[in-house]
Order: C-alpha cells, then sequence, then structure tokens
C-alpha cells in the first residue's frame, strides 16, 4: 500500500513538471539565409512577401534580399514564426539617394499593426512607428549608398505588464549605440502578436537591399 501511494504521488508529480515544461514560454529565433538560393522571387517558405517585390540578388559579390526598384509602393514582407510575446529583429539595408529623392526603410515586429523602426532620411531622423502614427523620433544623419544596422525589440514587462519598446539604428562600420536611441512604453494592452518584417519604399526608383535578418519571438501559452 506505501508503494502504491509513493508510486501515485511520484506520478502526479511528473505529469505536474511536465505540464508546467510544456506550459513554459518559447523562445523560436530566425535568419533570413538566401545564400544558396538561385537569384529571383524570394522562396515563400524564408520570406512572406505581403505587398512589393522582394528578390534574392547578388550585392558585392554575396546573395541579399533586394527590393526592387519598381513598383513604388510601400513594399512590406514577414519573417520567421509569429510571436504571441516578446520579439525582436535586426538587419542591415543598404539604400541609395536620387538627386531630392530618398528612400524610406525599416524593420518592425507583431505583425501589420505592430512596431515599425523607420529610417526616414529626408527628416534626418529614425521614427518609432505605429500604424499612421510616428510615436517617438531622434535625430539620425542617414548617408547614402552605406550599409546601416537596425535593430527593434519589444518586450513584455510580466504577463499582464506594459510593454518596452526598443529602436536602434548605426552605422555598419561602427559600434551599437550603448543605448537605444528610441524607447517607448506601450500600456495599451497590445496582444503582442504577429511576425516580424521589412519595410522600405524605392522613392529613388533604386532597389533597397537587406542582409543579415536575425532575431526572434516568443510563442507563450
Amino acid at each position: 500500500m506505501l508503494f502504491m501511494k509513493s508510486l501515485k504521488w511520484a506520478t502526479c508529480l511528473w505529469v505536474g513538471l511536465g505540464f508546467g515544461l510544456m506550459s513554459q514560454a518559447a523562445e523560436l529565433p530566425f535568419a533570413l539565409d538566401v545564400s544558396g538560393q538561385t537569384l529571383g522571387p524570394v522562396p515563400k517558405e524564408l520570406l512572406f512577401v505581403v505587398e512589393g517585390m522582394f528578390e534574392v540578388a547578388d550585392k558585392e559579390g554575396a546573395k541579399v534580399v533586394k527590393i526592387a526598384a519598381e513598383p513604388i509602393t510601400d513594399a512590406n514582407a514577414q519573417v520567421g514564426d509569429s510571436a504571441k510575446g516578446d520579439a525582436s529583429i535586426s538587419a542591415k539595408v543598404f539604400a541609395t539617394r536620387r538627386a531630392r529623392s530618398y528612400p524610406r526603410f525599416g524593420v518592425s515586429v507583431h505583425g501589420m499593426s505592430g512596431y515599425r523602426l523607420m529610417v526616414n532620411p529626408p527628416l534626418k531622423q529614425v521614427e518609432l512607428v505605429k500604424g499612421d502614427q510616428v510615436v517617438v523620433k531622434a535625430p539620425f544623419a542617414w548617408e547614402s549608398d552605406s550599409w546601416v544596422n537596425l535593430k527593434l525589440t519589444a518586450k513584455r514587462s510580466g504577463p499582464d505588464g506594459h510593454w518596452r519598446i526598443l529602436g536602434s539604428v548605426w552605422p555598419a562600420a561602427g559600434e551599437e549605440p550603448k543605448e537605444p536611441q528610441l524607447k517607448h512604453q506601450d500600456e495599451s494592452g497590445m496582444k503582442g502578436t504577429g511576425k516580424c518584417g521589412l519595410w522600405g519604399t524605392p522613392y529613388s526608383e533604386l532597389p533597397i537591399f537587406f542582409d543579415a535578418v536575425s532575431g526572434s519571438v516568443v510563442q507563450a501559452d
């Protein structure tokens, strides 16, 4: 009888521990690797294109992702798994101005309605955008024909807490800033679901290139 009680207790403990482990949040990393792909449209299993034309292109002897110069539209595509919790994405971007026409580009978290980190060269600033609203902005001297790093993170403070949104932009030849240029606290109660994304509008009628795209998302039960 004592043995059966001990076995029953051990079984319940094992099941409880197993359920606890299953219910924990899972962090899923992602990386957009097109090095082994042929030139042309990016395969759907690597990048889900919402609008615009995203292609695998050769840039300085390496394969990268390109937003085509035409059509001139707010091109965007989603990458990685869908988040249900924290999310982050980083990327290198190369773009070119032509006369008084400037490109606009950035990265995003939590799907189409989530936060976007956008470089706005005509205004010489970087912006944190939600919907059609610029939530936070900071000065940024973008240089044409050069690689720039972008990093965007959305992290929740507890299951029912606020969201902390952080954005950084810096020249690829330099070091990441010790403090993000953009910081925002979201207390709207947003769910924090959806994929990370790439954005670009080729107003200069020249392509926009993305490289070293990576990040992670959390899928909480």
